[in-house]
């Protein structure tokens, strides 16, 4: 049974409190990113023959993709449809995230600017086995494609060297350029370092298990990373207007994930509190996953009672939610006060898994109270910003004993004289 706590009663650490996936992957994986950097190929083709039973060509080929592509069409057009409806609604939304540099012109013969530049090559992590989304391959490709990325490198596990075909379908619409058989630390160390056949990638997004988590922390530095994500979490804020069937149908999911996964309800009714809990059971014995979402459910997941809504919201945002659904009638009434959260469902019509799938604005979010700090994947995350500055003899001679000032504070005589001694020309 999920625990149910009055807001003064529940101390700061439990109300704070996620569950993380256990790990001791440091010492494994730092072995397999050595490996891989020594003997390239070599190594990923042992590790798919150890881990996935494969003996297949590294890469998939272009003609592999499109008849994964067919297949999925002829089998499911529906699917298909859904998912170019989707791949659309991703679209649309991110490229109204698009950023133009600028130049600005100052007295003196003054130009300063910023440009805005795609990433070169990114590298795409799709976990496989039963974590195969196609849903996270729509939502990593598209931004990468609208920020002008001139290549997006797939890696995936392929266990017996088959790669679900919903998946290289996903790919195909997404717009990835290459796709290839490899999972595990050993892909992430593989599009860090780069081998024979797979290419160096200037950036690793994508979510995985702990030890392709712990794989990108250790490449990180070497290239780019999107984020570190933790298990999945929701948080419902709802008042007594509410369903709870409906709201408890939110809760699972998320639940039914992982294990680890967090659901929270936060309420002002101490009656829809109660009928959620019940809800909760009753809902658990419908699902497949039904292990998993009741050991999340009963081990993570909590109620919490306030007295007001204003009261709820301010918890959810110590807590800082991957998503935040608030299920009220006014919702836009409380979007102001809502400031962490990494992504906002509003009113009643607005399930998390429709965000998960098909609106438009990205999955890939902030999880473990890093919303206080940290943003979805976005258009910004495939692309890099590069400034420049521009002074005549001028307007370089009119700042120079300045600059030399704030310089020789810092005891930095060189800086100093490299302004001054042009100063002398001047």
């Amino acid at each position: 049974m999920i625990k149910i706590y009055r807001a003064g009663e529940i101390d700061n650490s439990e109300l704070l409190a996620r569950t993380e996936m256990p790990s001791d992957a440091g010492e494994v994986v730092s072995k397999i990113i050595a490996d891989v950097r020594a003997r390239g190929d070599e190594a990923l083709r042992e590790y798919n023959k150890k881990f996935d039973k494969s003996e297949l060509p590294l890469e998939v080929s272009a003609d592999e993709i499109d008849a994964a592509y067919r297949e999925v069409l002829s089998e499911n057009p529906e699917l298909i449809s859904v998912m170019e409806e989707a791949a659309a609604n991703i679209r649309d939304f991110h490229s109204n995230q698009k950023r133009e540099g600028f130049e600005m012109k100052k007295e003196g013969g003054i130009i300063l600017g910023q440009k805005v530049m795609p990433i070169a090559r990114v590298g795409l992590y799709v976990p496989g086995g039963t974590a195969a989304y196609p849903s996270t391959v729509l939502m990593n490709c598209i931004p990468a494609k609208i920020a002008g990325v001139e290549e997006i490198v797939i890696t995936t596990p392929a266990s017996g060297g088959v790669i679900k075909p919903v998946l290289l379908a996903a790919a195909k619409i997404g717009g990835a350029d290459r796709v290839f058989r490899v999972g595990g630390a050993q892909a992430v160390a593989a599009l860090a370092y780069g081998t024979e056949t797979i290419p160096k990638v200037d950036k690793i997004v994508g979510p995985g298990n702990a030890f392709v988590a712990e794989a990108k922390k250790q490449v990180y530095g070497q290239v780019g990373i999107d984020m570190i994500a933790g298990p999945s979490e929701v948080l419902v804020v709802a008042d007594d207007t509410n369903r709870p069937e409906i709201v408890a149908a939110d809760m699972l999911s998320q639940a039914e994930h992982d294990k680890y996964a967090t659901a929270v309800l936060v309420t002002d009714s101490s009656k829809l509190a109660e009928a959620v809990a019940e809800q909760l059971e009753t809902q658990l014995k419908l699902l497949p996953r039904e292990e998993i979402a009741r050991a999340s459910i009963e081990n993570n997941g909590k109620i919490i009672i306030t007295d007001t809504i204003d009261d709820a919201i301010e918890i959810a945002n110590e807590i800082a939610p991957e998503h935040f659904e608030l299920c009220v009638d006014n919702p836009f009434d409380y979007l102001g006060s809502i400031k962490n959260a990494g992504s906002v469902f509003l009113g009643k019509n607005a399930p998390e898994p429709l965000g998960d799938y098909f609106a438009g604005p990205n999955h890939t979010l902030p999880t473990s109270g890093t919303a206080k700090f940290y943003s979805p994947l976005s258009v910004d995350d495939f692309t890099k910003r590069m400034q420049y500055s521009y002074y005549t003899d001028e307007a370089l001679g009119a700042v120079a004993d300045k600059v030399a000032v704030f310089a020789r504070e810092e005891g930095l005589e060189a800086h100093a004289r490299s302004m001054l001694i042009r100063k002398e020309d001047v």
